[in-house]
């Protein structure tokens, strides 16, 4: 079966990193994602979506992540069934990360939390390959004529 969750959206609240008594790191964060539709005079609306992070990807969002951060997630969707404080069945619906990206500019934030988008990674603002001082012209070739080409004969049955 095809499980496959692509989202991107706004932290709510800065992300906590939490280790289970096995010792695996965990983060659960939830982000605003806006939804793609708006009627005329309403202001667009926006869904809340749980995420779950393990290992490497839980330490990556708890370090570089804070409240209001653009996140881009790739992950599956996952149900679990648990009772709330009254003793409720209840269902949460929640996406377990497997890829997270930045998706906003490195110029969005400051050092505030576990850290901004400048330390994250390198900045490649001045890396453009520098142009030539002379541009060189592509050489022509001629657009050839109908003695160039072979007709095949493909009447006959094929080798293979």
């Amino acid at each position: 079966m095809l499980n496959v969750v692509a989202i991107m959206g706004r932290l709510v609240a800065d992300p906590e990193l939490r280790t289970t008594q096995s010792g695996t790191n965990v983060c659960s964060f939830r982000i605003a994602c806006d939804r793609n539709f708006a009627r005329q005079g309403e202001q667009r609306q926006a869904d809340f979506i749980d995420i779950v992070a393990w290992r490497q990807q839980a330490e990556f969002v708890s370090k570089y992540f804070q409240k209001g951060s653009l996140i881009a997630i790739e992950g599956s969707l996952q149900t679990r069934q648990y009772q709330d404080k009254n003793g409720n069945n209840r269902t949460a619906v929640e996406v377990v990360a497997n890829n997270v990206n930045f998706a906003g500019s490195k110029s969005n934030g400051s050092n505030q939390g576990g850290g901004s988008y400048q330390n994250a990674a390198p900045s490649y603002q001045n890396a453009a390959p520098a142009r030539p001082a002379a541009v060189e012209s592509a050489p022509s070739y001629s657009a050839g004529n109908a003695d160039d080409f072979a007709v095949i004969d493909d009447s006959d049955d094929l080798p293979f």
